[in-house]
């Protein structure tokens, strides 16, 4: 496991961590689902480039979908 690896892992289960909070105090699904996957996704992913992509789409699906 590299660095760079390690840092964006930190920084999407921060993102991760914040959509939950987020989706605790306003009770959305979506966000909710979203922060799970982006505070778990990063211990299985060990390529940079796919973590990275993942994160940014996962970090963009609130955006687009709205229930």
């Amino acid at each position: 496991m590299n660095q760079a690896v390690l840092l964006w892992g930190l920084l999407f289960g921060s993102i991760g961590i914040g959509f939950l909070v987020y989706a605790k105090q306003q009770k959305a699904v979506v966000p909710l689902v979203v922060g799970l996957a982006l505070s778990i996704y990063p211990f299985f992913i060990s390529n940079v480039y796919a973590l990275v992509l993942i994160g940014l789409a996962l970090t963009a699906v609130p955006y687009f979908i709205r229930l």
